[in-house]
C-alpha cells in the first residue's frame, strides 16, 4: 500500500508541463480500433489508465506499444481483434466501456464485463445500452457481462439522450460511424475531450456534423482508416495545478494548458482572487493571499467540472468567508467532504450541496484517496496544513496524475511517496 506525504507551508512556484487528456486518450485508444493497421496517438500521458487500456487492447488481439519517454501510444488493431473485454481489466477502469462501440460496429459483437472504476456514484449504462439499440444491436446481461450484438451490422436513426453523457455519446459516436445511413444524437455532450475523439474519427474518414455541438450528425462509412493524432491537452490537470496555485498563494505557469477549455473554473478563481494571466504557452496563476469564498455548481461542459469540485472545496476550506458548493452529476463525489475534514476543514454536506467555513490553516492527518481527484485534492489540502498530511491510496492518483509529487517537489512541496509495511504499520521511504 503506497502513500503520498505532503508538509504544510509551501508556496508552490515554478511551471508544469500538462500532457494529453486521461478522459480523451482512453477513448482515441479504444477508437483506435474501428481500422485495422497502425495508429499512433501523440503527447500521451504516463498514467496508470493507460496502460490498463494498453493491455484490454493487447487481449483483444492489438499490439500496443507506449513510449512513455517521447509519450506516444501505437496500437496495430488486426483485420479481425477479439470481442470480449474481461472482468480483471474493466473492474480496474471504467473506461473500459468506451471499447462496446467500436467492437460491435467493426465486428458485429462484443462482450464487456460490467464496468468499475472510481467510488463516485452511480453511473448507469442505460443510456449506451438504450442507444445501440436504437442503432439495431441486441443488448443483454448474461453472466457479469453486457452483450451486444449486430450481426448484419448497425443501422442509422435519431438516438435522442435523455442526458448529456460523454461516455454514452462517445460510444455512440464510434459506432455510428460505420453504421448504414445517418444517425443523429441529439442531446449530445459537448466536452473537449468529444470533440477530439470526432476530430479524430474525421481524419480516419468518418463523416460527422456539428462537432463541438449538441447534435451531431453522422453519416455512416464502409471502413476507416488508421491516423496519427494529437491528444487534446488535459484540461483537469491543468486546472488541478490552477487551483492548487491559488491555494497555496503561489505562481505557477500551466504549459500547455488550454485556458478556453476552463473558462468557468479559472472564472471562479478570479472571482477568489487570483490572477489568471494568458501566455504564449499556456496560461499562468498568481494565487492572492488568502482567497475569497466562492460558490461552485458542477454542470456539463462548459459548467464547471465535477472532476474540478473537490479543488474547489479544497480552496473553499481555507478561504475568506462560506462557500456552497453544489453537486449535481455525481451523488458519491461528496465522500471526498469526509476526509478533508480530518484535515480540521469546517465542512457540511447536506443532500447535493456542501458549506464550507473557510478557515485560516487546516490541520495534517492521514486520509485516505477514494478516487482520482479526491486523492489530487487531499495533496492540494495537505499543502495548506500545518503539519504532515499522509494521504492513503495513491495509486487512485496514479491514475490520472503523471508523476504528481515530482512535479510538486519541482515547485517547491516537501512531499514524497511512502510505502506501510504490513507487519509492523511502520512508513518505510
Amino acid at each position: 500500500m503506497e502513500r503520498i506525504e505532503v508538509a504544510g507551508g509551501a508556496r508552490l512556484q515554478g511551471e508544469v508541463t500538462v500532457r494529453g487528456a486521461k478522459n480523451s486518450v482512453l477513448k482515441l485508444m479504444a477508437g483506435c480500433l474501428l481500422a485495422p493497421g497502425h495508429s499512433t496517438l501523440l503527447d500521451v500521458p504516463d498514467i496508470l489508465d493507460v496502460r490498463i487500456m494498453a493491455e484490454l487492447l493487447r487481449r483483444l488481439g492489438c499490439t500496443v506499444e507506449h513510449d512513455t519517454g517521447a509519450h506516444v501510444v501505437t496500437v496495430d488493431v488486426p483485420d479481425e481483434p477479439g470481442h470480449r473485454a474481461d472482468y480483471e481489466l474493466v473492474r480496474a477502469m471504467r473506461a473500459s466501456i468506451s471499447v462496446l462501440g467500436p467492437l460491435v460496429a467493426r465486428v458485429g459483437r462484443v462482450d464487456v464485463a460490467m464496468p468499475g472504476g472510481d467510488a463516485i456514484g452511480s453511473r448507469g449504462l442505460d443510456l449506451h445500452v438504450a442507444g445501440l439499440e436504437a442503432l439495431g444491436a441486441t443488448v443483454h446481461v448474461d453472466h457479469g457481462y453486457l452483450v451486444a450484438q449486430a450481426p448484419r451490422g448497425l443501422t442509422g436513426a435519431e438516438v435522442p439522450l435523455a442526458f448529456p453523457s460523454v461516455g454514452a455519446t462517445e460510444n455512440l459516436l464510434m459506432a455510428a460511424v460505420l453504421a448504414t445511413g445517418t444517425t443523429v444524437l441529439d442531446n449530445a455532450a459537448r466536452e473537449p475531450e468529444v470533440v477530439d475523439l470526432a476530430e479524430m474519427l474525421v481524419a480516419m474518414g468518418a463523416r460527422i456534423d456539428g462537432i463541438g455541438t449538441g447534435r451531431l450528425v453522422v453519416e455512416g462509412v464502409e471502413g476507416l482508416h488508421p491516423v496519427e493524432h494529437r491528444v487534446v491537452a488535459d484540461r483537469v490537470v491543468a486546472g488541478s495545478w490552477a487551483y492548487a496555485a491559488a491555494a497555496t498563494g503561489g505562481d505557477v505557469l500551466v504549459r500547455g494548458g488550454r485556458a478556453d477549455h476552463l473558462r468557468l473554473p479559472l472564472d471562479k478563481l478570479r472571482a477568489a482572487g487570483a490572477d489568471v494571466l494568458a501566455d504564449a504557452a499556456g496560461f499562468r496563476v498568481v494565487g492572492p493571499r488568502r482567497a475569497q469564498a466562492v460558490d461552485v455548481a458542477t454542470l456539463p461542459y462548459p459548467g464547471f467540472p465535477t472532476d474540478l469540485q473537490p479543488f474547489a472545496v479544497a480552496l473553499g476550506a481555507v478561504s475568506l468567508g462560506s462557500a456552497v458548493i453544489t453537486e449535481n452529476l455525481f451523488e458519491s463525489r461528496f465522500r471526498f467532504v469526509d476526509e478533508v475534514a480530518r484535515l480540521g476543514a469546517d465542512v457540511r454536506v447536506d443532500g447535493h450541496h456542501v458549506l464550507v467555513r473557510g478557515r485560516p490553516r487546516l490541520s495534517g492527518a492521514p486520509v485516505v484517496a477514494t478516487d482520482i481527484r479526491a486523492g489530487a485534492a487531499l495533496v492540494v489540502a495537505g499543502l495548506v496544513a500545518d503539519g504532515v498530511t499522509t494521504v492513503e491510496g495513491a495509486g487512485h492518483v496514479d491514475r490520472g496524475y503523471e508523476d504528481l509529487v515530482g512535479t510538486l517537489a519541482g515547485l517547491g512541496a516537501q512531499v514524497r511517496r511512502s510505502t506501510v509495511d504490513d507487519a509492523t504499520g511502520l512508513l518505510a521511504p
